[in-house]
C-alpha cells in the first residue's frame, strides 16, 4: 500500500522559478495524498478552489499537505484522501519581491510650449518599481486567465500610457521647459499615483517611479547650456576671456600656433585694458583731492589765535584779551 501511495504522491513547487515573473500556476490539478508544498524565500503559495482562495501561505519550509497544510485551509477541512484519488485544487504561487523596471521614451514628446510653436520635443528615462498587494483582484482579474505573468507584461502596459502622463505632469502648472530636472521631483510623484490607478485592479501597486535625465535635442541642450554659462560668469566679455583660458589650459590652443597666439595676446590685451581703467581711475581720485580746498584751523568756523606773549586763546580780536598785547593779523 505504500508503494502505490508514493507513486502517486506529488510535489507542490514553483518549477524553473525566474526573477521576473510575478506568479506562476503549478500545472496538475490534482494534489495527491501524501504530497508535499515547498515554499522557497520570497514565494508565497496560495491554494484555490472553484476560483476561491482557501488559504495563503507565507512561510518558507517544506510542508506535507494532509498533515500541515489540509487542516488550515477554509472549506476543504473535511477533505478525505481516496486511494487513487486526490484533491482538485489550484496552487498560485506569487513573487513577493518589489520589482524594479527600467523605462524610457522611444520617441521625443512633443509638449506644448509658447516659445515653440510645434511644441518641445523631450526625452526622458528612469526607473519605476511594483509589487503584488491584492490576491483577490490579482486572481480574480489576471491569474483567472493566465498560467504565469512577467514584469514585462505589467511594462507594456504602463509604457503605453507613460507618453500621456509624461505630457500631462510636464505641462501642468507651467514648469520651466528649459530647467525639467528641478521638477523632476513633483513631475514624478504626479506620474506615479496615475500608474498606480493602472494597476491596483490587477492587485498591484506602484511603489516608486523616478525620472534619472530629461534630454533635448542637441541645438536646444547647447542653447541652454551656453545661456547658463553666460548667466554663471556674468557677462559675454568675460565669458570669452574664461573661454579662451580653458582652451589654452586644456591644450586645445597650444603648441605656438596661430590659435594659441591670438588667445594669447587678446587676453594680454584685455588684462591690460583693466589695469589702465584701474589706473585712470586712482588718478581721477587724487587730481579730485589735491583740487579740494585745505581746511583752515579753527573751531567752530571761527578764525583761533593764540597771544605770543601768555598764550591765551583769542577768538578774532586784535588784542589778547588777557594780557593786552597786540596781536598781529
Amino acid at each position: 500500500m505504500s508503494f502505490f501511495r508514493n507513486q502517486f504522491a506529488n510535489v507542490v513547487e514553483w518549477e524553473e522559478f525566474r526573477d521576473d515573473m510575478i506568479f506562476w500556476k503549478w500545472d496538475n490539478p490534482e494534489v495527491k495524498k501524501g504530497s508535499r508544498l515547498i515554499i522557497r524565500p520570497g514565494q508565497d503559495a496560495i491554494f484555490i478552489n472553484n476560483g476561491k482562495i482557501e488559504g495563503v501561505f507565507e512561510d518558507e519550509g517544506e510542508y506535507k499537505i494532509d498533515s500541515d497544510i489540509i487542516p488550515f485551509l477554509s472549506t476543504l477541512k473535511g477533505f478525505k484522501f481516496g486511494f487513487n484519488s486526490g484533491m482538485r485544487v489550484e496552487v498560485l504561487f506569487v513573487n513577493t519581491k518589489e520589482f524594479m523596471v527600467k523605462w524610457g521614451t522611444q520617441q521625443p514628446i512633443m509638449i506644448p510650449t509658447p516659445q515653440l510653436p510645434g511644441g518641445m520635443p523631450i526625452r526622458a528615462n528612469g526607473t519605476f518599481n511594483f509589487k503584488v498587494n491584492d490576491y483577490v483582484a490579482l486572481i480574480d482579474k489576471v491569474a483567472g486567465i493566465k498560467e504565469s505573468y512577467l514584469v514585462d507584461d505589467v511594462k507594456v502596459r504602463l509604457m503605453a500610457v507613460l507618453d500621456q502622463l509624461l505630457m500631462k505632469w510636464i505641462s501642468r502648472e507651467g514648469k520651466d521647459m528649459f530647467n525639467l530636472q528641478a521638477n523632476a521631483s513633483d513631475i514624478a510623484n504626479g506620474i506615479r499615483e496615475d500608474l498606480d490607478r493602472q494597476v491596483m485592479d490587477n492587485g498591484m501597486t506602484i511603489t516608486g517611479f523616478q525620472i534619472m535625465s530629461f534630454s533635448y535635442p542637441q541645438e536646444i541642450q547647447d542653447m541652454i547650456t551656453k545661456t547658463a554659462s553666460h548667466e554663471m560668469i556674468g557677462n559675454l566679455q568675460k565669458y570669452q576671456q574664461v573661454s579662451m583660458t580653458d582652451s589654452i589650459a586644456s591644450g586645445r590652443a597650444t603648441g605656438g600656433g596661430a590659435a594659441s597666439d591670438m588667445a594669447s595676446m587678446m587676453i594680454g590685451m584685455n588684462m591690460a585694458n583693466d589695469m589702465m581703467k584701474n589706473m585712470n581711475q586712482g588718478q581721477k581720485e587724487s587730481r579730485a583731492s589735491e583740487s579740494a580746498p585745505a581746511a583752515s584751523p579753527s573751531e567752530g568756523g571761527k578764525k583761533v589765535n593764540f597771544c605770543p606773549n601768555c598764550g591765551a586763546k583769542n577768538e578774532g580780536a586784535n588784542f589778547c584779551p588777557n594780557c593786552g598785547h597786540k596781536l598781529s593779523l
